[in-house]
């Protein structure tokens, strides 16, 4: 079975500029009405971070999670999002999060009297640690 057969349309197929991808390539791609999109020019680190969020969006949510259509997708991936951007610390931001300004240092007493509360989003899959107040 292939995706015509399962009735998937797909509108874009993003790839890198490798010469293995032919001319011919593209062609059967706009016979099917399939637009290719190429990545950017001398970015050798797009492919790299692109598939690493990818991997980590399949990982944490789409292999723990039954998709039934469109709607529960879009609804998943929002879900997933706002904490991954809002909420959710990376490394490389010294533990802030990407949409948010870097947090101030806690003193070492206040630290033993932290409190940890758990969210959970999507049902458990996705668990958020807060602060209790």
């Amino acid at each position: 079975m292939d995706a015509q057969d399962a009735c998937i349309r797909g509108k874009f197929l993003i790839r890198d500029r490798d010469a293995k991808y032919s001319a011919l390539f593209d062609e059967i791609l706009a016979d099917a009405d399939i637009r290719a999109v190429l990545t950017g020019v001398r970015m050798p680190r797009m492919n790299s971070i692109t598939e690493r969020w990818v991997r980590t969006l399949r990982r944490e949510l789409l292999d723990r999670t039954l998709i039934w259509n469109e709607q529960h997708l879009r609804h998943a991936l929002r879900a997933y999002e706002l904490p991954h951007n809002e909420h959710r610390t990376h490394r490389s931001l010294r533990t802030a999060t990407p949409l948010r300004p870097l947090p101030q240092p806690l003193e070492s007493e206040r630290i033993a009297s932290l409190g940890i509360r758990r969210h959970d989003r999507l049902r458990g899959v996705l668990p958020e640690y807060r602060h209790a107040a």
